[in-house]
């Protein structure tokens, strides 16, 4: 009983050791590279100088006043993009007339780059917030929408009939068949509607914003500092893995565990 319990300890154990030394052979090469300067350095940077420049830029404030600013206007986009997604999907998946009109519509739009609007936002908006918080938005939305439509689409009238059956009224239908089988494609599509936003948000810092971590990128352009350019890059890489991995991975989890479907 003992060696059963200390089994799963011992394979998160052997889990964390082959990824972490897997990030640490990845770094290895990388310090071997930028020592035997197969590139130049100004070009591709040892790890040792990237990671100074992020301790640095992290001491004065910079990365940190970015990230916030950054983080904001993601939530601020992201919400007005999750509450107009979910109700477009809704209403393409409950309305037939909406579906063969809207839902076509939706499917259009969400082929487009998001950074195809950034134009258009800076015609209305001027280089403002506004015109940054309507690319997150516009990148976002219809993923959500689609999702969202194809999770109460794809409910199996067998359920349905079977809960009407067993004497469900229209509440509990929705509340203990439809809303626990659409949970799992909801949650894809938020994760998808937040990976898009995350680029939106970035492209849209890269061309014009004060502050932020897409503003940073380009500061480092401009100054010719790879270093800092590299860093950068290394945070905007680790609040995307921070996010799926802490919230979505998580989110993920509790449905499998709450109903037994998968969000993946």
């Amino acid at each position: 009983m003992r060696s059963s319990r200390l089994r799963p300890s011992r394979e998160v154990s052997l889990k964390l050791l082959r990824i972490v030394g897997f990030y640490v052979a990845i770094v290895a090469v990388w310090s071997l590279l930028g020592r035997a300067e197969v590139w130049s350095p100004f070009l591709f940077p040892s790890p040792e100088k990237v990671f100074e420049s992020l301790r640095t830029n992290f001491a004065n404030g910079l990365i940190l006043d970015g990230l916030q600013a950054s983080l904001r206007r993601l939530a601020a986009g992201y919400a007005i993009s999750f509450v107009l997604g979910m109700s477009l999907g809704l209403l393409t998946a409950a309305w037939r007339f909406a579906d063969e009109t809207i839902g076509g519509v939706v499917l259009g739009l969400q082929s487009l780059p998001s950074i195809t609007w950034l134009p258009l936002a800076v015609l209305w908006f001027g280089l403002s917030e506004s015109a940054i918080i309507f690319v997150v938005l516009m990148g976002s939305t219809f993923s959500i929408a689609i999702s969202a439509r194809s999770g109460m689409r794809g409910l199996p009238p067998l359920l349905a009939r079977a809960a009407g059956t067993l004497g469900a009224t229209r509440w509990q239908l929705y509340r203990y068949v439809v809303i626990p089988a659409m949970v799992p494609s909801m949650v894809q599509g938020m994760k998808q509607g937040w990976s898009f936003a995350w680029r939106s948000l970035m492209a849209g810092e890269l061309l014009f914003v004060s502050v932020g971590l897409g503003h940073l990128l380009d500061v480092g352009r401009n100054l010719n500092n790879i270093n800092m350019v590299f860093a950068i890059m290394l945070v905007i890489i680790a609040v995307g893995v921070a996010v799926d991995r802490l919230i979505f991975g998580r989110a993920e989890a509790w449905v499998h565990e709450r109903w037994g479907f998968s969000a993946g």
